[in-house]
């Protein structure tokens, strides 16, 4: 795996993620739509055509995440300026709005839905490198209360709704809290889905944001027919029940899946391959056989553990100096990042390649 191309790091290096290892350039672009909590926010990553003097997207988009980020993972709210300093203006190595790479068999589309406590951005390094072999992947931020922070926007002009973090309630069951949560999440990756449905099927799709960059171009380029549907820890069991929600999810990545908030009942509803991608240390005996009901119900399933990984290896925080990921999350695992990456992409590929039909 080569090394990050130099200036797609931060301030003082605390970040440089790794540009897509595949044959295709990778562009970038926000979408919003809707102006009612109903409709979706996500970060959309593509094969794009080479352009001189491409600018490169914050990683984090804007100030409010690094709150989010620092009420999260620090429990320290105040933190934020800190961490803005630290990671406020670190890039990802995509070019922004860069114009997409025609392509007449159309491509395949992933939706990916982010864990507990991230948003839309914070999975950049696995959404770039699955663009850059010729995926559009479509990266949900979730309005369940689960991301660090997200908003939306209502129809007057310049208004904005922020949407907090939110904890268990006391006297509570995190269950209960989860499993409607999961349901919600699970919800909108299936809405995403319907969205590229009918941008693909010519449908104008007025978009909320600012937008230099133009959803109709992807009309006769993307292929509906060949959809998965894949997340991280929280992500991975909403990927799981996603397929339960919508028949047309050919399959589902499950990245050291969360099976906690997933009632027992769904298990044998489940009519699609899933591969499950585990880190070493977080996932328990009862999740795993969880997950090994699944593959039971169907031979296609599959799960593979990667040694020498922590839970935080299948997301960007990878990335980190060491010292600020050992400040946030404490232990690192004893696989770099190049290698945690390479080896889960190409697990994720050669699983989504098969069920796909490429």
């Amino acid at each position: 795996v080569s090394l990050p191309r130099l200036g797609c790091g931060c301030m003082g290096g605390m970040l440089a993620l790794p540009p897509g290892q595949g044959p295709h350039q990778v562009g970038c672009t926000d979408v919003m739509v809707g102006h009612t909590r109903q409709g979706l926010l996500l970060r959309l990553f593509y094969p794009c055509l080479p352009r001189a003097g491409a600018t490169e997207p914050l990683w984090v988009p804007r100030p409010e995440y690094c709150g989010g980020l620092a009420d999260v993972t620090l429990g320290r709210r105040w933190c934020s300026p800190l961490l803005g300093i630290a990671i406020g203006s670190c890039k990802v190595p995509v070019s922004w709005n860069g114009p997409l790479k025609p392509r007449s068999s159309g491509y395949p589309l992933i939706i990916f839905s982010h864990g507990l406590g991230a948003f839309r951005t914070l999975y950049s390094s696995i959404c770039t490198e699955l663009a850059s072999w010729g995926f559009v992947v479509a990266a949900l931020e979730h309005r369940d209360h689960s991301a660090a922070t997200t908003y939306w926007c209502p129809a007057e002009a310049g208004a904005e709704e922020w949407l907090p973090f939110q904890r268990v309630p006391r006297g509570q069951k995190e269950f209960y809290f989860r499993n409607k949560q999961v349901h919600q999440r699970a919800q909108e990756c299936v809405r995403a889905l319907r969205l590229f449905q009918g941008i693909a099927g010519g449908t104008s799709v007025p978009t909320v944001l600012p937008q230099d960059w133009d959803l109709s171009v992807l009309k006769d380029n993307l292929d509906v027919t060949k959809v998965a549907v894949m997340g991280h820890s929280f992500g991975g069991v909403t990927a799981v029940l996603a397929l339960v929600k919508e028949p047309r999810f050919r399959c589902a990545v499950a990245l050291d899946a969360w099976m906690f908030p997933l009632e027992h009942l769904l298990y044998p509803e489940v009519p699609s391959p899933v591969v499950f991608i585990n880190s070493e240390r977080f996932q328990t005996p009862e999740s795993v056989a969880k997950m090994k009901s699944l593959s039971s119900r169907n031979s296609q399933t599959r799960i593979v553990t990667v040694l020498g990984t922590v839970h935080e290896d299948q997301t960007d925080f990878a990335f980190l100096s060491g010292k600020l990921f050992s400040l946030i999350f404490g232990r690192r695992g004893t696989l770099g990042p190049h290698k945690a990456l390479a080896i889960t992409s190409r697990a994720a590929l050669a699983f989504l390649q098969r069920h796909l039909g490429m």
